[in-house]
């Protein structure tokens, strides 16, 4: 289910406090790289990552990280990618309340 606007804004603010998770060189996407997002997806549902690449490249990478992780952009701002994604697992008093859509 894509976000809304007015969703995204939400996480943007919420966004803003966090530090980067996981940081990703000029190797790229390594399988235990993407094992460390999903897991950190998995227990925080928003998170940081830090893309340092080229910038064509960081692009690229970008992409194929939120398909692979079947997650939303939040926001990316130079090096930084905010991703999320719900996790229906975790306990309702945990999991982020996104406003009405």
């Amino acid at each position: 289910m894509p976000l809304s606007t007015h969703q995204k804004k939400h996480l943007r603010g919420l966004c803003h406090a966090l530090q980067p998770v996981v940081t990703i060189a000029d190797k790229g996407l390594s399988q235990t790289v993407a094992q460390e997002i999903e897991t950190a997806l998995s227990h925080h549902e928003l998170i940081k990552v830090r893309i340092r690449q080229e910038r064509a490249k960081r692009g690229e990478t970008s992409a194929e990280l939120i398909e692979s992780m079947s997650a939303e952009a939040v926001m990316s701002i130079g090096q930084i990618l905010c991703l999320y994604r719900a996790n229906p697992n975790r306990p309702a008093d945990k999991r982020i309340q996104l406003p009405k859509a």
